[in-house]
Parts: C-alpha cells; structure tokens; sequence
C-alpha cells in the first residue's frame, strides 16, 4: 500500500506544478471575461494540492515506514538534513503553498476589478507555485527523489 500511495503522490505533483505554473502564467498573460483560464487552472491546482495533501497525510501519518521512524524518534531526526526535510521542511512549506493557493482563490473572486482579480491571483498562485518547486525533492538534491515513478 505504501509503494501504490507513494506512486500516486509522485505522479500528481507533476499535474500540481503544472496547474500553479498555468494558473500563474494566465493570470500574468490576462483573461477575458467570456475564457476566465486562470480561474480554471486555479481550480485545477486546489483539486491537485487538495488531493496531495491527502495522500501527503496518509503518508505522513499512517503507511510510510520512513516517517513511522522518524516520529519514533523526532528529536534525533532532527539534526540530519534529509530527515528533517521529510518530517518538517517539506510537509509544512506544501501545507502553506496549499493555503495561499486557497486564500488566493477566495481573495480572487472577491475582487472589484478584473485588474486586481489578475493581480490578486497572480501573486497567489506564483509565491505558491515557487513555494512548491522549492519544496519538491527534486532529483540530485539532498532528499531527491526519481522525476517519475514507473511501478509500483
């Protein structure tokens, strides 16, 4: 079950970054009333990071031998990078990025003008989306992780 979690995890990252990558780019590019594409690359990056930080959890707390552990013993974990990483770094900067994606939907549809609508989502979506791309354990780095698992 833990392979199948993490594979799923993996695979939706890339729809994740994708979405906050198109959702920025539109909200830079400006939309039209009649074709709202940010609104809908918006929608698509909060399903993505809605459903990564399921699967995240049920990593973190309940079929992952690797944070099992680490929570055992959290204050050992601690001094070493790539453990660190996983149980503090990477959990709570994806939480964030999942809340100002959320915020940046809320204060979207709020706007007056279809400027600051723009401005508001393309400032949201972009810090998350950096957010992200800091956080995810990227191939060569320390905590890195293969760009695609192919099995289970």
């Amino acid at each position: 079950m833990y392979a199948a979690f993490l594979l799923l995890h993996s695979w939706i990252r890339w729809v994740a970054l994708a979405a906050g990558i198109a959702a920025t780019v539109s909200a830079v590019r400006g939309v039209s009333s009649r074709e709202p594409r940010a609104d809908r690359w918006g929608l698509v990056l909060t399903i993505a990071l809605d459903v990564q930080l399921v699967i995240g959890f049920l990593l973190y707390f309940a079929v992952s031998p690797v944070m099992e552990s680490i929570r055992a013993n959290f204050a050992a974990a601690m001094p070493n990078p790539q453990l660190r990483f996983w149980a503090v770094e990477h959990v709570s900067g994806m939480f964030v990025a999942l809340v100002i994606v959320h915020v940046g939907r809320v204060l979207s549809r709020k706007a007056v003008t279809p400027a600051s609508r723009r401005r508001r989502q393309m400032i949201c979506y972009g810090l998350a989306t950096l957010l992200m791309m800091l956080l995810v354990p990227w191939p060569g780095t320390a905590a890195g992780r293969p760009l695609f698992r192919l099995f289970v």
